[in-house]
């Protein structure tokens, strides 16, 4: 019998009401794997703790040595670099924040079967490397130059399609300034690790990580839009597969609570002693910085003003908030929303979008503080 790619990449699907997580998404979920959320106290997230999502396989790189990035397409010098001629280029630091685009699928109704993120699927590193732009200015950009293709070493096949890892961006984000891409080659100093991409990647601030092509060997200058199954299917927000739906690409603001107290193994549910509790998290935005994070500790019926630090100079990382509760004995939800310079903030009430992407739905967390334990007299 005659076997055809469809055969083994199905099309996409949403889950059937009541439909538990199926062993294709526990696959995925066993292989990809978010950031816990106790990490969110370090301002930079170690690499084994900052979240992993991986379409294929990590690709085996049996030398370093022999990697190549090529540059080509309307240019009017193609390049191809070793990692040691990169490396002769000026380097540049920038700690960056990432969120994948699925990031609260879980959350949606009827489910997107995919990887089934709740909102653990963040971090923030400090990403070293050198601009894209120097790179495209020593190539040279011809003048018909419409989109830049970045093309990754992963390979497998998605809905029937088999493809390399490709992502584009315009131009004008490609040569820009702020916000500047990386063709990183370090992760908090360190070399990259497999699973983030070794030996190079891209970095895009304020973009989701469907942008942020890891494994990265070809960038190519194109004069026309890059329709590629990543950029025109995979990644659009649409409520019907007709439609042609909008594109995924700016991070939309977001706050995350570090979960005060201990869990529960199974539920997760905290527990809190009665008194002062001091509330932190984090909070970002890839669209315009954020200006204020409210906090609710009443499953928002009210909302209080949490204190915000400054970036500190670092407008593509999050900014670390915290507020002062107040516990009483009983049951509680907290919740924090960001709000930032544009005017966005995060919905109380998700829309629902086909593929589960750009879910900034405001968190939710369970709390119980238990009665004080009676006293006695000797």
């Amino acid at each position: 019998m005659r076997r055809h790619l469809a055969d083994v990449s199905t099309p996409s699907r949403l889950a059937s009401p009541g439909e538990g997580l199926g062993m294709d998404e526990l696959a995925l979920a066993a292989r990809n794997h978010g950031m816990p959320l106790e990490a969110m106290r370090h301002d930079v997230t170690p690499p084994g703790l900052h979240y992993v999502l991986t379409h294929y396989d990590i690709p085996h790189v049996p030398s370093e040595t022999d990697w190549r990035l090529t540059v080509s397409g309307r240019v009017r010098r193609a390049l191809n670099l070793s990692l040691e001629r990169l490396r002769t280029h000026t380097a540049v630091t920038t700690r960056v924040t990432m969120e994948c685009a699925g990031n609260g699928r879980a959350f949606l109704s009827p489910r997107p079967v995919s990887q089934p993120w709740l909102v653990e699927a963040v971090g923030t590193a400090e990403w070293t490397g050198v601009p894209l732009r120097v790179l495209l200015d020593e190539a040279g950009i011809a003048s018909d130059a419409v989109d830049v293709v970045f093309t990754g070493a992963d390979h497998g096949v998605e809905r029937g399609v088999e493809q390399d890892y490709q992502r584009s961006l315009p131009l004008d984000v490609a040569t820009g300034r702020e916000p500047e891409v990386l063709v990183a080659y370090a992760m908090n100093g360190a070399p990259l690790p497999p699973q983030h991409g070794s030996p190079l990647r891209l970095v895009v601030p304020g973009w989701y990580g469907m942008a942020q092509v890891k494994w990265l060997r070809d960038i190519t200058v194109a004069d026309a839009p890059f329709n590629g199954f990543q950029q025109s299917v995979a990644y659009r927000i649409r409520e019907t597969p007709e439609e042609a739906g909008t594109p995924v690409t700016r991070i939309a603001p977001r706050a995350l609570l570090i979960p005060p107290g201990f869990p529960d193994f199974m539920s997760r549910t905290r527990v809190v002693s009665p008194g002062t509790v001091t509330l932190e998290g984090r909070a970002w935005s890839g669209g315009a910085p954020v200006t204020s994070v409210e906090v609710s500790t009443d499953n928002g019926v009210s909302w209080h003003t949490a204190d915000l630090e400054p970036d500190h100079g670092h407008r593509w990382a999050w900014r670390r908030w915290s507020h002062i509760w107040s516990a009483a004995p009983g049951d509680h939800v907290l919740s924090a929303r960001a709000h930032d310079e544009a005017g966005n903030t995060q919905p109380l009430e998700q829309p629902w979008n086909l593929g589960g992407f750009a879910n900034n739905l405001v968190q939710q967390v369970p709390v119980i503080c238990p009665d004080p334990a009676p006293t006695g007299r000797a």
